[in-house]
Protein backbone atom coordinates (compact mmCIF):
# COMPACT_ATOMS: atom_id res chain seq x y z
CA UNK A 1 0.00 0.00 0.00
CA UNK A 2 1.19 3.49 -0.85
CA UNK A 3 0.17 6.67 0.92
CA UNK A 4 0.32 10.42 0.51
CA UNK A 5 0.44 13.01 3.28
CA UNK A 6 -2.61 15.23 3.71
CA UNK A 7 -0.24 18.21 3.79
CA UNK A 8 0.83 17.35 0.21
CA UNK A 9 -2.80 17.42 -0.90
CA UNK A 10 -3.31 20.79 0.78
CA UNK A 11 -0.28 22.16 -1.05
CA UNK A 12 -1.16 20.63 -4.41
CA UNK A 13 -4.76 21.92 -4.43
CA UNK A 14 -4.11 25.13 -2.50
CA UNK A 15 -6.59 24.21 0.22
CA UNK A 16 -7.15 26.40 3.25
CA UNK A 17 -6.78 24.68 6.60
CA UNK A 18 -9.53 25.97 8.89
CA UNK A 19 -8.21 23.88 11.79
CA UNK A 20 -4.63 25.12 11.94
CA UNK A 21 -4.03 23.53 15.33
CA UNK A 22 -4.22 20.06 13.75
CA UNK A 23 -0.94 18.74 12.27
CA UNK A 24 -1.58 17.49 8.74
CA UNK A 25 1.83 15.91 8.13
CA UNK A 26 1.02 12.82 10.19
CA UNK A 27 -2.30 12.18 8.42
CA UNK A 28 -1.83 9.84 5.46
CA UNK A 29 -4.30 9.04 2.69
CA UNK A 30 -4.21 5.48 1.36
CA UNK A 31 -7.25 5.34 -0.92
CA UNK A 32 -7.71 7.24 -4.21
CA UNK A 33 -11.47 7.51 -3.74
CA UNK A 34 -13.40 10.29 -1.97
CA UNK A 35 -16.84 10.31 -0.40
CA UNK A 36 -19.69 12.81 -0.25
CA UNK A 37 -21.51 12.00 3.02
CA UNK A 38 -24.99 12.95 1.84
CA UNK A 39 -26.72 9.78 2.95
CA UNK A 40 -24.73 9.73 6.20
CA UNK A 41 -26.08 13.16 7.10
CA UNK A 42 -29.53 11.62 6.71
CA UNK A 43 -28.59 9.00 9.31
CA UNK A 44 -27.58 5.98 7.20
CA UNK A 45 -24.07 4.82 8.11
CA UNK A 46 -24.07 1.29 6.70
CA UNK A 47 -21.13 0.84 4.30
CA UNK A 48 -19.76 4.27 5.24
CA UNK A 49 -16.27 4.66 3.74
CA UNK A 50 -14.89 6.73 6.59
CA UNK A 51 -11.25 6.15 5.56
CA UNK A 52 -11.79 8.37 2.51
CA UNK A 53 -11.56 12.14 2.36
CA UNK A 54 -15.07 13.48 2.92
CA UNK A 55 -16.23 16.23 0.56
CA UNK A 56 -19.12 18.50 1.51
CA UNK A 57 -20.58 20.44 -1.37
CA UNK A 58 -23.50 22.79 -1.80
CA UNK A 59 -26.09 20.00 -1.49
CA UNK A 60 -24.76 18.69 1.83
CA UNK A 61 -24.15 22.21 3.14
CA UNK A 62 -27.70 23.36 2.25
CA UNK A 63 -29.18 20.30 3.94
CA UNK A 64 -27.27 21.02 7.15
CA UNK A 65 -28.29 24.68 7.02
CA UNK A 66 -31.99 23.77 6.97
CA UNK A 67 -31.76 21.58 10.07
CA UNK A 68 -32.61 22.91 13.50
CA UNK A 69 -29.50 23.65 15.60
CA UNK A 70 -30.31 20.72 17.88
CA UNK A 71 -30.75 18.20 15.04
CA UNK A 72 -27.70 19.57 13.16
CA UNK A 73 -25.58 19.08 16.28
CA UNK A 74 -26.86 15.53 16.68
CA UNK A 75 -26.22 14.75 12.99
CA UNK A 76 -22.66 16.11 12.99
CA UNK A 77 -21.88 14.40 16.29
CA UNK A 78 -22.73 11.04 14.69
CA UNK A 79 -20.65 11.85 11.60
CA UNK A 80 -17.56 12.92 13.51
CA UNK A 81 -17.57 9.80 15.67
CA UNK A 82 -15.97 8.10 12.69
CA UNK A 83 -12.22 8.33 12.18
CA UNK A 84 -12.18 10.40 8.98
CA UNK A 85 -8.85 11.68 7.57
CA UNK A 86 -10.28 15.10 6.62
CA UNK A 87 -13.39 17.01 5.57
CA UNK A 88 -13.17 19.34 2.57
CA UNK A 89 -15.82 22.03 2.08
CA UNK A 90 -16.10 23.33 -1.49
CA UNK A 91 -17.25 26.63 -3.07
CA UNK A 92 -15.61 28.64 -0.28
CA UNK A 93 -18.47 27.82 2.11
CA UNK A 94 -17.81 28.33 5.81
CA UNK A 95 -18.39 25.35 8.11
CA UNK A 96 -21.18 25.45 10.65
CA UNK A 97 -20.06 26.12 14.27
CA UNK A 98 -21.09 22.59 15.30
CA UNK A 99 -18.84 21.13 12.61
CA UNK A 100 -15.86 23.12 13.83
CA UNK A 101 -16.53 22.04 17.41
CA UNK A 102 -16.60 18.30 16.68
CA UNK A 103 -13.69 18.55 14.21
CA UNK A 104 -11.44 20.03 16.89
CA UNK A 105 -12.73 17.62 19.52
CA UNK A 106 -12.04 14.58 17.30
CA UNK A 107 -8.85 16.04 15.73
CA UNK A 108 -10.27 15.85 12.20
CA UNK A 109 -9.06 18.63 9.84
CA UNK A 110 -11.54 20.89 8.09
CA UNK A 111 -10.23 22.12 4.74
CA UNK A 112 -11.72 24.62 2.34
CA UNK A 113 -11.52 25.18 -1.42
CA UNK A 114 -13.07 27.77 -3.73
CA UNK A 115 -13.55 25.15 -6.46
CA UNK A 116 -16.90 23.64 -7.42
CA UNK A 117 -17.56 20.25 -5.88
CA UNK A 118 -17.53 18.19 -9.10
CA UNK A 119 -14.41 19.92 -10.44
CA UNK A 120 -12.49 19.51 -7.20
CA UNK A 121 -13.57 15.91 -6.68
CA UNK A 122 -12.62 14.76 -10.19
CA UNK A 123 -9.20 16.46 -10.05
CA UNK A 124 -8.47 15.10 -6.58
CA UNK A 125 -9.40 11.53 -7.54
CA UNK A 126 -7.29 11.73 -10.72
CA UNK A 127 -4.30 13.03 -8.77
CA UNK A 128 -4.67 10.43 -6.02
CA UNK A 129 -4.90 7.60 -8.56
CA UNK A 130 -1.46 8.55 -9.85
CA UNK A 131 0.11 9.10 -6.44
CA UNK A 132 -1.29 5.87 -4.94
CA UNK A 133 -1.05 3.69 -8.04
CA UNK A 134 0.58 0.24 -7.88
CA UNK A 135 4.10 0.53 -9.27
CA UNK A 136 7.22 -1.29 -10.31
CA UNK A 137 10.67 -0.26 -11.53
CA UNK A 138 12.11 -1.47 -14.83
CA UNK A 139 15.66 -0.92 -16.00
CA UNK A 140 15.33 0.88 -19.30
CA UNK A 141 14.61 4.22 -20.92
CA UNK A 142 11.27 5.82 -21.70
CA UNK A 143 11.01 8.16 -24.68
CA UNK A 144 8.26 10.20 -26.30
CA UNK A 145 8.32 9.62 -30.06
CA UNK A 146 5.70 11.61 -31.95
CA UNK A 147 3.38 11.38 -28.96
CA UNK A 148 3.86 7.64 -28.40
CA UNK A 149 5.43 6.54 -25.14
CA UNK A 150 8.12 3.98 -26.02
CA UNK A 151 9.77 1.96 -23.24
CA UNK A 152 13.13 0.56 -24.40
CA UNK A 153 14.40 -2.43 -22.40
CA UNK A 154 17.20 -4.95 -22.79
CA UNK A 155 20.39 -6.26 -21.25
CA UNK A 156 22.90 -3.85 -19.77
CA UNK A 157 25.19 -2.44 -22.47
CA UNK A 158 23.00 -3.41 -25.40
CA UNK A 159 22.45 0.20 -26.49
CA UNK A 160 19.31 1.46 -24.73
CA UNK A 161 20.86 4.74 -23.64
CA UNK A 162 22.50 5.32 -27.00
CA UNK A 163 19.16 4.89 -28.77
CA UNK A 164 17.50 7.15 -26.22
CA UNK A 165 20.23 9.75 -26.62
CA UNK A 166 19.36 10.13 -30.29
CA UNK A 167 15.65 10.26 -29.43
CA UNK A 168 16.43 12.24 -26.24
CA UNK A 169 14.97 10.84 -23.00
CA UNK A 170 15.53 9.71 -19.38
CA UNK A 171 17.13 6.62 -17.86
CA UNK A 172 15.50 4.11 -15.40
CA UNK A 173 11.72 4.00 -15.27
CA UNK A 174 9.26 3.77 -12.39
CA UNK A 175 5.93 2.56 -13.78
CA UNK A 176 2.57 3.29 -12.16
CA UNK A 177 -0.73 1.62 -13.04
CA UNK A 178 -3.20 4.52 -12.99
CA UNK A 179 -6.09 2.59 -14.58
CA UNK A 180 -6.88 -0.82 -16.06
CA UNK A 181 -5.62 0.38 -19.43
CA UNK A 182 -3.04 3.07 -18.62
CA UNK A 183 0.55 2.82 -17.40
CA UNK A 184 2.51 5.99 -16.64
CA UNK A 185 6.30 6.02 -16.45
CA UNK A 186 8.38 8.44 -14.39
CA UNK A 187 12.04 8.65 -13.46
CA UNK A 188 13.19 8.44 -9.82
CA UNK A 189 14.01 11.97 -8.73
CA UNK A 190 17.57 11.13 -7.67
CA UNK A 191 18.67 10.13 -11.19
CA UNK A 192 16.22 12.22 -13.20
CA UNK A 193 17.65 13.65 -16.47
CA UNK A 194 20.90 11.61 -16.17
CA UNK A 195 21.97 8.97 -18.70
CA UNK A 196 25.02 6.72 -18.70
CA UNK A 197 26.66 6.43 -22.12
CA UNK A 198 29.49 3.92 -22.23
CA UNK A 199 32.74 5.53 -23.35
CA UNK A 200 31.53 8.99 -22.36
CA UNK A 201 30.14 8.54 -18.87
CA UNK A 202 27.23 10.31 -17.17
CA UNK A 203 25.53 13.15 -19.01
CA UNK A 204 22.63 15.42 -18.03
CA UNK A 205 20.13 15.42 -20.89
CA UNK A 206 18.24 18.45 -19.57
CA UNK A 207 21.39 20.56 -19.28
CA UNK A 208 22.81 19.40 -22.59
CA UNK A 209 19.72 19.54 -24.81
CA UNK A 210 17.37 21.86 -22.89
CA UNK A 211 14.09 21.48 -21.01
CA UNK A 212 12.20 20.79 -24.25
CA UNK A 213 14.03 17.47 -24.47
CA UNK A 214 12.72 15.94 -21.22
CA UNK A 215 9.40 15.13 -19.59
CA UNK A 216 8.52 14.32 -15.98
CA UNK A 217 6.07 11.56 -16.96
CA UNK A 218 4.79 9.73 -20.01
CA UNK A 219 2.12 7.13 -20.76
CA UNK A 220 3.53 3.85 -22.06
CA UNK A 221 2.09 2.78 -25.42
CA UNK A 222 4.80 0.46 -26.72
CA UNK A 223 7.71 -1.62 -25.41
CA UNK A 224 10.82 -2.29 -27.49
CA UNK A 225 12.95 -5.11 -26.12
CA UNK A 226 16.48 -5.03 -27.50
CA UNK A 227 18.28 -8.37 -27.64
CA UNK A 228 21.58 -9.54 -29.13
CA UNK A 229 21.30 -11.01 -32.62
CA UNK A 230 21.27 -14.81 -32.44
CA UNK A 231 22.21 -16.64 -35.60
CA UNK A 232 19.63 -19.22 -36.58
CA UNK A 233 16.86 -17.72 -34.48
CA UNK A 234 13.62 -16.99 -36.32
CA UNK A 235 12.52 -13.37 -35.95
CA UNK A 236 9.14 -11.92 -36.85
CA UNK A 237 9.42 -10.36 -40.30
CA UNK A 238 5.78 -9.42 -40.96
CA UNK A 239 4.35 -8.14 -37.68
CA UNK A 240 0.82 -9.45 -38.29
CA UNK A 241 0.54 -11.07 -34.89
CA UNK A 242 1.04 -8.73 -31.93
CA UNK A 243 3.14 -9.73 -28.92
CA UNK A 244 2.52 -8.28 -25.47
CA UNK A 245 4.35 -7.79 -22.18
CA UNK A 246 2.44 -7.86 -18.90
CA UNK A 247 3.22 -5.00 -16.50
CA UNK A 248 1.18 -4.79 -13.30
CA UNK A 249 -1.65 -6.70 -15.00
CA UNK A 250 -1.75 -4.42 -18.07
CA UNK A 251 -0.79 -5.81 -21.48
CA UNK A 252 1.45 -3.57 -23.58
CA UNK A 253 2.45 -4.21 -27.20
CA UNK A 254 6.06 -5.43 -27.26
CA UNK A 255 8.50 -5.73 -30.16
CA UNK A 256 11.70 -7.77 -29.79
CA UNK A 257 14.41 -6.09 -31.88
CA UNK A 258 17.65 -8.01 -32.63
CA UNK A 259 20.77 -5.87 -32.30
CA UNK A 260 23.90 -6.24 -34.38
CA UNK A 261 26.55 -3.82 -35.72
CA UNK A 262 25.30 -1.37 -38.32
CA UNK A 263 21.66 -1.22 -37.23
CA UNK A 264 20.43 2.29 -36.39
CA UNK A 265 18.44 1.61 -33.22
CA UNK A 266 17.07 5.14 -32.97
CA UNK A 267 15.55 4.97 -36.47
CA UNK A 268 14.13 1.50 -35.74
CA UNK A 269 12.54 2.71 -32.48
CA UNK A 270 11.15 5.76 -34.24
CA UNK A 271 9.67 3.60 -37.01
CA UNK A 272 8.10 1.26 -34.46
CA UNK A 273 6.48 4.22 -32.67
CA UNK A 274 5.04 5.67 -35.89
CA UNK A 275 3.80 2.21 -36.95
CA UNK A 276 2.11 1.81 -33.55
CA UNK A 277 0.43 5.16 -34.01
CA UNK A 278 -0.75 4.19 -37.51
CA UNK A 279 -2.35 1.02 -36.13
CA UNK A 280 -4.25 3.09 -33.56
CA UNK A 281 -5.54 5.23 -36.43
CA UNK A 282 -6.77 2.13 -38.29
CA UNK A 283 -3.95 1.36 -40.72
CA UNK A 284 -1.92 -1.85 -40.40
CA UNK A 285 0.82 -2.05 -43.04
CA UNK A 286 1.44 -5.78 -42.52
CA UNK A 287 -2.26 -6.60 -42.84
CA UNK A 288 -2.62 -4.32 -45.89
CA UNK A 289 0.28 -6.08 -47.66
CA UNK A 290 -1.04 -9.51 -46.72
CA UNK A 291 -4.52 -8.66 -48.01
CA UNK A 292 -3.03 -7.35 -51.26
CA UNK A 293 -1.03 -10.57 -51.76
CA UNK A 294 -4.09 -12.73 -51.00
CA UNK A 295 -6.24 -10.76 -53.44
CA UNK A 296 -3.57 -11.01 -56.12
CA UNK A 297 -3.30 -14.76 -55.60
CA UNK A 298 -7.06 -15.19 -55.88
CA UNK A 299 -7.17 -13.21 -59.12
CA UNK A 300 -4.27 -15.17 -60.54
Amino acid sequence: MYSVSLSEIVKEFELKNLTEEIDLKNINIETPEVNRPSIQLAGFFDYFDSERIQVIGLVEYSYLSKLTPEFRQETLEKLFKYDMPAVVITRGLMPHPEMMFYAKERNIPILQTEEKTSDFTSELVKWLRVELAPRTTIHGVLVDVYGEGVLITGESGIGKSEAALELVADDAVEIKKVSHSTLVGTCPELIRYFIEVRGIGIINVKQMFGVQSVKDSQEIDLIIKLEYWEKGKVYDRLGIKEEYMDILGNKVICHSIPVRPGRNLAIICESAAVNCRQKKMGYNAAKALNDAIMNSAMKG
